[in-house]
């Protein structure tokens, strides 16, 4: 079986991509914004590209924030 899904969704990379290296470095501001409702994705959207695109990181992201969340 291929993954030709998988194959069209990474040729179709946003160009504001930031990549892994910068957003894991970010990852932290942006999860407190978007915890505090702030307009993350507005104020960084190569990290919001990013976060669109890459797995391992998005899984990070959401493992913050579920750490930072009150519920």
């Amino acid at each position: 079986m291929n993954d030709w899904a998988g194959l069209d969704r990474f040729l179709q990379t946003d160009p504001r991509d930031v990549g892994c290296e910068e957003a894991i470095a970010m990852l932290h501001v942006y999860v407190e914004l978007v915890a505090e409702d702030a307009g993350a994705a507005r104020r960084y959207p190569g990290i919001a590209a990013h976060l669109r695109a890459c797995g391992p990181c998005a899984d990070d992201f959401e493992g913050l924030l579920a750490a930072i969340s009150d519920d």
